[in-house]
């Protein structure tokens, strides 16, 4: 098969092109340093050509605010106007759990109308909802960061190791699409405030966190159940303890 990553030099994107090249698959890594931009639109219907299937890795840069939405909603109309061209077989997307219950957010906002560009398009897909993967605990302290302060809620979350998620999407990618969404979440439930609050313990950062019920979460206020999966989820092998046992962030000099 002819499959194309987009954000095929990505974290999580790399991770998939390795895995499908190694099943004997013809894998193109599509970004903007291949010269697809899927913002303008430059490069796809040629990296298209002959495809049978998409996976869609891209994310946007910014986490928050209205270049959020945008980068969604320009990218997803790019991408299915030129599948339904070159005439892809089927379309799979890597999106965010509870992405349809948090509309506070500009960029859970986005990864909706994402899905609905998806679904309305005619193209057969398959769309995979992760937790927050390990990795992304950076980006929740920075965005939460007040000097030395980590404001947080205390809402559960699931997170789960990136290489769960690829093995999936490669999978998905390699089969018939389903026309359905698919979630996948870590195998440890615990909530947001706490768990960084020992990531930030294992890596000696020096940087406390405060429990607040109201602390918003990339735009959006998170109740309970906001960030954790429904019952059926698929289930990621690793846990947060041999995770960081094996990130580069053990022993990070802060």
């Amino acid at each position: 098969m002819k499959i194309v990553v987009i954000g095929g030099n990505g974290l999580i994107g790399k991770n998939i092109v390795r895995r499908l090249r190694a099943d004997g698959h013809l894998v193109v890594a599509a970004s903007r340093s291949t010269g697809v931009d899927v913002i303008t639109g430059v490069g796809l219907a040629g990296a298209l050509v002959n495809t049978d299937a998409v996976v869609d890795v891209s994310n946007s840069p910014e986490f928050d605010g209205p270049a959020a939405f945008d980068f969604f909603k320009t990218a997803g109309i790019n991408i299915v106007e030129a599948e339904v061209a070159a005439g892809v077989k089927h379309h799979v997307a890597l999106s965010v759990v509870g992405t349809e219950r948090l509309a506070g957010s500009p960029y859970l906002r986005g990864k909706a109308l994402q899905d609905r560009l998806i679904r309305d398009s005619g193209v057969p897909f398959t769309v995979v909802h992760a937790t927050q993967f390990f990795e992304f605990l950076l980006g929740i302290i920075d965005a939460a960061m007040r000097g030395q302060t980590v404001r947080l809620s205390p809402a559960h979350i699931q997170p789960v190791a990136s290489d769960d998620v690829a093995a999936l999407m490669a999978d998905i990618a390699a089969a018939r699409a389903t026309n359905q969404t698919i979630e996948i979440a870590g195998p440890e439930r615990e909530r947001m405030s706490e768990i960084v609050q020992r990531f930030l313990t294992e890596i000696e950062a020096p940087y406390d966190v405060i429990t607040d019920a109201d602390a918003p979460y990339f735009g959006a206020t998170l109740d309970d159940d906001s960030l954790v999966p429904a019952d059926g989820a698929r289930i990621g092998t690793m846990a947060f303890g041999p995770w960081f046992a094996q990130s580069e962030l053990r022993g990070a000099d802060w």
